[in-house]
């Protein structure tokens, strides 16, 4: 639970939302630079630090990110901030469903996430939570660039044309919508405990008598009680990056602390940047983390219970103290099409883990068989002769 838990009214007035951010300078529009930590000018390079205002739609200072409680926000949706604190449009795209979110000059003419230029305009019919907390973006372009290509060189399984291409050129980087979720859980277990034993036992073998050490196990139920809090549970809610993907490159960090920590929204983070809206609401998104908690703490309760192995868990579980609060957190994302197929790389653009999927190339493959049957039959053969 990052922050101090505060709660703004819910009929607090929206404040002027800005399309854009003016060079302090020419008054060209100011870009997040994420290597510059600052905005940066696209016109004449000159650098502004963030905007100082940082009041609340009701007109006070705010430096904290708010955790909301669950059971309330989910008994009256409504309540919650809307909006995004600026002017923006919305396209959608048929294909993947993902729905894009910028700024309002901007045009654009195929799917940031899929490729697809079947995509259309998106009107809100409920405006969207506003995000709480955002994780600025903390690697550059460049560097994504480098970490694209130098996963590329290890791909030793892709077929050749692949490496070649090298398409680092289509990273773009996007802004995903995230719910993370706090809950204290107070469990009690109960399980059957297995202790192993060996037992000698004989066997025959050719003819002859032979004895050899047996594992058997002996049961004992046995209970206990688990107490345990968990702290920012991670739920993407996009549907435009694929979600094997996601996971390999979570966790994000959410700490309020140190070197990429997660800051109070400001638009100014994501001026320039493409946004996802999310499709995961918060109704799903708690059913999915609370899913995720029970796993865990079923896990946990299985590593409580003595012996070697164990049987036949049962948990009874408690959630209380249940916060949730929404973030936005960065990527970089490239699609590309090889073949037929569509195809996803994923850099934290935090931390600058990366995952990929590629095409797998079947000359390759066919050799490697051939390679292993051919010295399995060398092996083979040196061992008839003896």
């Amino acid at each position: 639970m990052n922050g101090t838990a505060t709660h703004t009214p819910a009929t607090a007035p929206e404040k002027a939302a800005r399309s854009k951010f003016s060079c302090v300078a020419c008054g060209g529009e100011a870009v997040w630079n994420p290597a510059k930590q600052k905005l940066l000018c696209a016109f004449c390079s000159t650098e502004s630090p963030l905007p100082l205002e940082k009041e609340t739609p009701a007109g006070i200072q705010s430096t904290d990110i708010v955790e909301h409680d669950l059971a309330n926000a989910l008994k009256n949706i409504q309540g919650e901030q809307r909006g995004w604190a600026r002017t923006s449009r919305m396209i959608k795209c048929r294909q993947c469903q993902a729905i894009s979110v910028f700024d309002a000059a901007k045009q654009a003419k195929s799917c940031e996430f899929c490729g697809a230029s079947a995509i259309v305009e998106y009107d809100e019919t409920d405006d969207v939570i506003r995000p709480e907390g955002i994780l600025p973006i903390q690697v550059s372009e460049p560097k994504a660039r480098e970490l694209i290509r130098s996963w590329y060189g290890k791909l030793w399984w892709a077929p050749n044309a692949l490496k070649k291409r090298a398409m680092t050129d289509t990273a773009k980087g996007v802004y995903l919508p995230y719910w993370t979720f706090d809950a204290m859980v107070d469990a009690q277990w109960q399980a059957e405990a297995g202790y192993h034993y060996y037992v000698t036992e004989s066997y025959y073998d050719n003819g002859q008598q032979r004895t050899r050490q047996v594992q058997r196990t002996r049961w004992e139920w046995t209970s206990g009680s688990l107490n345990h809090f968990f702290d920012d549970t991670l739920v993407c809610g996009s549907k435009g990056v694929h979600e094997k993907l996601l996971r390999s490159v979570e966790p994000f960090p959410t700490t309020d602390k140190g070197v990429g920590a997660l800051k109070v929204y400001d638009p100014a983070y994501v001026s320039g940047w493409i946004v996802e809206r999310y499709q995961i609401d918060l109704i799903g998104a708690a059913k999915l983390s609370r899913t995720r908690m029970m796993g865990e703490t079923e896990a946990l309760c299985g590593s409580q219970v003595p012996g070697d192995t164990y049987r036949n868990l049962r948990v009874n579980a408690d959630f209380s103290r249940q916060t949730f609060k929404h973030i936005l957190a960065p990527v970089w994302l490239m699609t590309y099409t090889y073949g037929a197929k569509d195809f996803q790389v994923i850099i934290n653009a935090v931390t600058g883990k990366l995952d990929g999927e590629y095409p797998k190339s079947w000359v390759k493959i066919t050799l490697a068989v051939l390679l292993v049957i051919f010295i399995a039959l060398i092996i083979f053969s040196a061992g008839g002769k003896h």
